[in-house]
Order: C-alpha cells, then structure tokens, then sequence
C-alpha cells in the first residue's frame, strides 16, 4: 500500500471526486452487520463471499448478485427496505467519517478546487447520510444512482460529475474504496486513487489506479505535501 511519502503518484488535478459509502463515510462496516441480520430475519445466510461481491454496486446490481445466490424466490423489495430502514434508525446519532476526510474536503475547499460526490446510492440516502455526518454542504454537486442511466462501474457518475463541474475528466481526481468505483473512474478517464476499506485491490484494480492508498490523510499529504 502506498504511503504517505509517496507523493509522486498525484499529478495536478483541478477538481476532486468522492465515492461516498466507505470513502468519505465509515458505514460499510455497519451495512455489513444489517446485510447479515436482515437476511437471517429473512431465512437466508449471508455469507462473506456474497457480501464483499456487492460491497460499491448499485440497487440493480444488488438485486441480481442476491438473486444468483439465493434464487428467484428472494424477497429483494423486502431486504432493502429493512436494510434502509434499520441503516436510518442507526444513523440518528450521526454518520462516522472516514478518516482524513473532512480535513481533505476543506483543504480542496480552501484551495478553490471544486469537489463532487458520486455515489451509486440513491438520492433520499445519499442527502441523508451525507447531511447526518455534517458534509452535505461542502460539496458543490452530488450524482446519486438517480441522477444517471448507467451506475457503476460504467463511467457515467464520474463523468456526469465533472460535467456538473465544468471540469474536463482527465483534470479530475477521484477517491474510491471498490472494485466497481475505480473501475468506473477510471473508464471515466479520471487519476483514480482507491482508498481500501473493506476490500482489497486486486492485481486488476491496482493497475487501473495511480496508487493505493492507507487513508484520505495519505491522499492529502501526497496532493499537498508540505515542505
């Protein structure tokens, strides 16, 4: 994994695009425990393998991984809405950030480089979690699952929001902590960092990025190394 004194790897970029869920906001490990609990409730055992293979997809990519797996008579409707409503009740307290990355959003802030959020989650989530984890405000766009035709790992979340920017893609950053994301950003024509959290890059992925890194602190230290 690339360190923080590897600063090399980042090029200049002019605009900075987040992933949400397990990037910007440390709740994949909390949807893991409501995926297990949900289909326990439901008669189903989850199992790692299935688990990690939806980590970073969207509802529709969800929906069949589940499917393949368990078979046609898998109440989907049903997991999700318990999946969400259970996720929003754990959430009141607040949502925990990653680390680093509220001392990145602000540093690009205050350094004029405009960011954005594309996340595969839908709109009503993505406002609530990004709100709830007092971040919501510091972006200036973000593309949800319902603001594209195509989710990840097709390009159109990335490039839809260096559009929203008005920033060429290829001037573009993006942080990503899955499989799908980096190889949406990357399709997207984006210096693409993977930020690992749950899941670790393969051969594939890593080759697909510029580098690999521990934390959005490793990432701000290489965008920004101090003399």
């Amino acid at each position: 994994m690339t360190s923080s004194s590897d600063i090399l790897h980042i090029a200049p970029f002019e605009a900075a695009i987040f992933d949400m869920d397990g990037t910007l906001l440390d709740t994949e490990s909390v949807f893991r425990t409501i995926v297990f609990e949900v289909c326990t409730e439901l008669g189903f055992e989850m199992t790692d393998e299935v688990h990690m293979s939806m980590v970073g997809g969207s509802h529709e990519r969800t929906s069949q991984l589940l499917i393949e797996a368990y078979g046609v008579s898998f109440p989907y409707t049903l997991f999700d809405e318990r999946c969400r409503f259970i996720m929003r009740e754990r959430s009141h307290g607040g949502v925990p950030v990653k680390a680093g990355a509220r001392e990145l959003v602000t540093e690009l802030r205050e350094r004029g480089i405009p960011t954005a959020v594309a996340t595969s989650s839908r709109n009503p989530h993505a406002q609530h979690h990004l709100t709830a984890a007092g971040l919501f405000d510091l972006f200036d766009t973000i593309v949800t699952r319902d603001d594209v035709v195509h989710p990840k790992p097709h390009p159109e979340p990335y490039l839809t929001a260096a559009r929203r920017l008005g920033i060429e893609p290829t001037r573009c950053l993006a942080l990503e902590d899955s499989h799908a994301g980096v190889r949406a950003a990357h399709a997207a024509g984006m210096q693409t960092v993977m930020v690992p959290d749950l899941v670790h890059p393969s051969e594939e992925i890593r080759a697909l990025g510029i580098a690999v890194m521990e934390s959005l602190d490793h990432v701000r230290h290489a965008a920004f190394p101090r003399r």
